[in-house]
């Protein structure tokens, strides 16, 4: 059995959360913990009694991004999956049907950021920072932050690589609240059971709304029986 980075709680309140569980590597986001992304949230898709996905990291990094010893590697395991890998990840969440919150417990570097950008809320601990460092060496993912903090901001952060703390991140209005980091899980729960109160399908329809106007279609899962 393959070692599992990514673990998920459910309470039966409506409300899953979805923990990035390696923090001996910084939450990585490396092939395997990619696939147990998307494989986690496909399940959480059809799953009748969720209707909101927290999606948090485990110790005080929310991710460093992706696992760039990977990029380097000549396995041909690893060269097959790394792209394909990257695709359905950046895909299943962001076209994930169900409201998502990122819970950024602290930096969130690179494909973390973008990670964070893919949820539809971002709540931050006051510990939290947002940077894009791979503008020196690849390109940035740029649709999704222009689509929350505006074509000149997400330009300015996205070629400059700077360093947004999470007092500036609520400025901008890339996070919609900054706490103290022993209170952001539990405000993020809070937050996403006032959204949970919603019928499930409602809340589906109304996030596929969201995506297309940004030209995203969000297909209807089939509900677990």
């Amino acid at each position: 059995m393959s070692e599992q980075f990514v673990s998920v709680s459910a309470q039966g309140d409506g409300v899953a959360t979805l923990t990035l569980d390696n923090p001996g590597k910084k939450n990585a986001l490396s092939i395997a913990v990619r696939d147990q992304v998307s494989s986690a949230l496909d399940a959480l898709a059809v799953d009748a009694a969720v209707r909101v996905v927290v999606i948090t990291g485990a110790g005080d990094i929310f991710s460093s991004g992706f696992d760039l010893a990977e990029f380097g590697s000549t396995d041909p395991v690893v060269r097959q999956a790394l792209w394909p890998s990257s695709d359905r990840f950046h895909h299943t969440v962001l076209r994930f049907p169900l409201p998502t919150i990122a819970a950024v417990n602290g930096p969130a570097i690179a494909g973390g950021f973008d990670l964070a950008t893919l949820c539809d809320i971002r709540v931050a601990a006051d510990t939290a920072t947002f940077t894009h460092p791979e503008q020196r060496f690849a390109d940035v993912l740029y649709q999704p932050l222009r689509e929350l903090v505006g074509g000149a901001a997400a330009r300015y952060l996205t070629l400059s690589g700077r360093t947004v703390d999470a007092t500036e991140a609520l400025r901008l209005g890339l996070v919609s609240a900054v706490l103290p980091r022993h209170e952001l899980a539990a405000a993020a729960h809070e937050l996403a059971l006032d959204i949970a109160r919603g019928p499930r399908d409602a809340l589906m329809r109304t996030k596929a709304k969201a995506l297309r106007r940004t030209g995203i279609e969000v297909g209807t899962p089939t509900l677990a029986m």
